[in-house]
């Protein structure tokens, strides 16, 4: 991912997790997909400012994520969940806070999607 609500700069995070990726891929002996990373990541960031320029929309937390993710062999349609596993404390936490103090944490999150939808199982689509 690219753009991050805090960071104005590129996600420090994303940083340790290229190193780990980097890591991870060179004892496997197979860089290529990592260096593919590494070179759209470039050419995202150069495109972003190209497209949407004064923004600057760096790397953040879930690109990297991603590529350490497929490196573990973990199915796609698990990379979602798992990162957000690791933010349900979090989440929860801040429920807690909000429902104590009786106010939102983020005001200027919210949700504009559509409304009543219901939900159908994956099999049924």
């Amino acid at each position: 991912g690219f753009g991050h609500r805090v960071y104005k700069v590129r996600d420090p995070r994303a940083d340790v997790l290229s190193a780990a990726a980097a890591r991870m891929y060179q004892a496997d002996g197979d860089m290529a997909l990592y260096n593919l990373a590494r070179s759209v990541e470039q050419d995202a960031i150069r495109l972003l400012e190209e497209h949407k320029p004064g923004r600057n929309l760096q790397t953040n937390v879930e690109f990297y994520t991603a590529l350490l993710l497929h490196g573990l062999e973990l199915s796609t349609a698990l990379f979602s969940p798992t990162f957000a596993i690791g933010r349900v404390a979090g989440w929860t936490a801040h429920a807690f806070e909000q429902l104590a103090e009786g106010r939102l944490i983020r005001p200027k999150s919210e949700y504009t999607g559509p409304m009543g939808r219901s939900w159908v199982a994956l099999a049924e689509r």
